[in-house]
């Protein structure tokens, strides 16, 4: 089974073509996509930016599942159901706290496997790996911080807002603290897309990787 894992190096809205592409690996527009987000005031006024590319292309169901207020047999309940999964962005550390080595990353996982199309939003980006490195621009301690990931991809690492963060010395740390094959460093209006574990194309200018030690701009 093809697996479909989209990132995003900002938040939402999807770009166009990656959320043309999402819809259309849906196995059953139908069926509701889940959002997961921490919860914090005024969300549902925030949700649209989720969604309004994915109504674009006629999907208008969807699941609003908010972290960790929503009960988690709730939250699994409808990742079994769902087409396809959106994690969205934040505070790194409360989303890998919430997902992270919990029950419902066995449902995200699960559901990544069996075909769903997954995309990750700044902070949902950063925990898709097997291992989530963290900014010290994205942590009140100020320092690098790494920590388990979902592992819906193997050997890769990221970083998100990437030139307006300035973090090429964050992604240049994690490569050398790290060992992986691939690493990227994508700019918040750039998306891209794995197709099983593979970069297969991206969207907007601002993606980036480190290779033999040099900065290599991919859009």
């Amino acid at each position: 089974m093809d697996t479909h894992l989209f990132l995003f190096g900002g938040g939402p809205p999807f770009t166009n073509k990656m959320a043309k592409l999402f819809v259309e690996k849906l196995k059953d527009k139908s069926v509701p996509i889940s959002i997961l987000f921490v919860d914090r005031e005024g969300w549902e006024d925030y949700m649209p930016k989720y969604t309004s590319a994915l109504e674009e292309y006629n999907m208008n169901d969807f699941h609003l599942l908010p972290l960790p207020t929503t009960p988690i047999e709730q939250v699994m309940n409808c990742l079994r159901i769902s087409s396809g999964i959106i994690i969205g962005g934040g505070d790194t550390n409360a989303y890998a706290d919430y997902l992270v080595e919990t029950p419902i990353a066995i449902s995200i996982k699960d559901r990544f496997q069996e075909g769903a199309p997954v995309a990750g939003f700044s902070a949902g980006a950063l925990i898709s790996p097997n291992i989530c490195v963290i900014s010290p621009k994205d942590n009140p301690q100020n320092e690098f911080q790494y920590r388990k990931g979902l592992g819906l991809i193997e050997d890769h690492l990221f970083a998100v807002h990437f030139s307006e963060w300035n973090d090429e010395d964050h992604l240049r740390n994690a490569v050398n603290k790290i060992k992986a094959a691939s690493n990227y460093g994508i700019d918040e209006k750039a998306g891209t897309y794995f197709l099983n574990g593979d970069l297969d194309s991206i969207e907007g200018n601002g993606v980036y990787s480190i290779k033999n030690d040099v900065l290599v701009k991919l859009s």
